[in-house]
């Protein structure tokens, strides 16, 4: 009867446990169900989206607005079209700008919105036409790496003129020409 017990004690705790992991994995990933009701879809074209994906966030001043729907590869301008599922109680104004942030140390990406000011809001079906692609860490890591090397190459070439005239001066003076002076 004891071990019975031990075993049932262990097998909730094992249930609770999992049950945990699964609400974490979900909240982690998105797949939670959000308070976003009637919606209206927008898109935008960016020439690099990074990490992003269908669900991501959509965030104006910091609060969630909407999530991504869907993203496609334009094969005619080479650029991703990302539609924005928005939703209805938010009004933005056609000049918004879209961009793309990473929030968190996993570097989730998430679409911010911000809003212009024209008079004419966004409607079900427009595009959004002002956007700002993703930042890539490995481009600037390169830019980086390229500017230092650039710079490194520029200091080696002036130290080694400068060398180099120095040498010629030396080789030029003359002990003797101090002597009558």
């Amino acid at each position: 009867m004891e071990r019975t017990t031990i075993d049932l004690w262990v097998g909730i705790f094992v249930a609770l446990g999992l049950a945990a992991l699964l609400g974490l994995a979900m909240k982690v990933g998105n797949l939670t169900t959000s308070n976003i009701g009637q919606t209206y879809t927008v898109t935008a074209n960016f020439e690099n989206i990074g990490g992003l994906k269908p669900r991501a966030p959509v965030k104006s001043a910091g609060v969630v607005v909407g999530r991504v729907n869907d993203i496609v590869f334009d094969p005619k301008t080479y650029e991703a079209v990302v539609s924005l599922n928005i939703d209805a109680r938010y009004a933005f104004p056609k000049d918004t700008f879209a961009n793309i942030y990473t929030a968190g140390l996993l570097g989730e990406q998430y679409v911010g919105l911000e809003a212009g000011g024209d008079e004419v809001s966004l409607k079900n079906g427009d595009k959004i036409t002002q956007t700002q692609d993703a930042v890539v860490l490995e481009k600037l890591i390169s830019q980086f790496l390229y500017s230092k090397a650039t710079e490194s190459n520029d200091n080696g070439n002036k130290t080694a003129a400068t060398s180099t005239e120095s040498t010629v001066d030396a080789l030029d003076a003359s002990p003797l020409d101090k002597v009558g002076k």
